[in-house]
């Protein structure tokens, strides 16, 4: 999922490291983290978690602030990160590397290892109490896809990426050279095709396979923002676009709280997908301003953060239920911290076990060898 260590190379064949996209992966991937602790006790939605301790949680604000942007700014990101390795991989190198990072553990991991986190799933859905006549077999499956989680982010990734190909193989950057001419305008008012794709392509039931907004920040991230032109342009307007994303994010919060932000009643709405796209851009702009830092605990964090997007889930799913079950009667504070906890050092540990196993870290992480790539 999080494709690290991007470079792209300047005049002259010199390796220029991209390390703002480094630590906006591994931030958002920590507030992707924060987001589930919170949403497992959630009182806005019911769909997979445990329940809320009470009928008013201030604390549920934070998903209505970061729920609209964080996935759609994880695909633009991708995007570019897709241009860069088109750099120095073939398609065909492109392709097999993808399809082993992202198709292996999001299919063969769920069999491997997925179906733990679907057994949890369905504990806290109830869904055994109406599986009782259910095969052996048939129950296995069931878990093994109720356990994909976070990981429909790179089935969706994978998917992206052989459509990307074959554009590529049509365009052959015409399209992509015009489109390194995008001025701030533009950028701005692609929130209005960003708008329109998110009311297509959409799956019934399971409302985060959302193929239109998701491919659309994919094939922008590819095609406009891998410009370091066009990214230099966000970064001398990150004040501006800083203050339409924090205005775009009063407004929303002041109008959606309290409503299912998951789901497309929200979703659809003009303000949610503004919002989603003032906050990817501010992002980009604040990040590509003063995000270029790197420190021995960033370094650490972005290489460790594909372990903490696989596991963190599973990790907050366990510790919440036998917390849920077992101590009742603990003060939510205190539930949230130690969930927290778990998550972090959970899937730190995890990922250190698994990726020192070969075919295990193969078909979970889609780690061929223990050597950089």
């Amino acid at each position: 999922m999080i494709e690290k260590n991007v470079k792209i190379f300047g005049k002259g064949g010199r390796n220029m490291r991209k390390t703002y996209l480094d630590n906006i992966r591994w931030i958002t991937v920590v507030l992707v983290v924060i987001y589930h602790v919170i949403y497992i006790f959630n009182g806005v939605t019911q769909h997979g978690i445990i329940g809320p301790f009470s009928k008013h949680q201030p604390q549920d604000t934070y998903q209505y602030i970061v729920y609209p942007w964080f996935m759609l700014l994880l695909f633009v990101v991708s995007g570019m990160s897709a241009r860069y390795e088109l750099i120095k991989r073939t398609e065909k190198e492109f392709i097999s590397v993808r399809t082993r990072k992202y198709l292996v553990p999001s299919t063969i991991g769920l069999l491997v290892f997925g179906w733990i986190l679907g057994y949890y799933n369905m504990l806290m859905s109830g869904a055994f109490n109406s599986m009782n006549n259910v095969p052996g077999p048939i129950l296995f499956l069931i878990m093994a896809v109720s356990g994909s989680g976070p990981l429909w982010y790179i089935q969706m990734l994978w998917i992206f990426s052989l459509i990307l190909v074959l554009i590529r193989r049509i365009e052959k950057d015409r399209f992509y050279n015009i489109c390194g001419k995008a001025n701030l305008l533009t950028l701005i008012l692609l929130v209005i095709p960003v708008y329109g794709a998110a009311q297509i392509l959409n799956t019934p039931i399971i409302v985060v396979y959302r193929f239109g907004i998701y491919g659309l920040g994919f094939m922008i991230g590819y095609f406009v923002l891998s410009h370091e032109v066009v990214m230099d342009r966000l970064g001398k307007n990150w004040l501006l676009l800083s203050i339409l994303a924090i205005a775009s994010c009063i407004a929303f919060v002041i109008l959606y709280k309290g409503q299912p932000y998951p789901e497309h009643v929200v979703l659809d709405t003009i303000m949610c997908n503004v919002y989603a796209w003032f906050g990817t851009l501010g992002i980009l702009a604040f990040m590509k301003k003063w995000g270029n830092f790197s420190n021995a605990f960033s370094k650490w964090m972005c290489r460790k953060s594909w372990g903490l997007y696989v596991f963190h889930y599973l990790m907050i799913a366990v510790s919440g239920w036998y917390l849920h079950t077992l101590c009742p009667f603990l003060a939510p504070v205190i539930v949230y911290l130690l969930v927290a906890i778990a998550a972090f050092a959970g899937s730190y540990i995890l990922y250190e076990i698994m990726s020192r196993i070969p075919f295990i870290r193969w078909c979970v992480l889609g780690i061929k060898k223990e050597k950089k790539e």
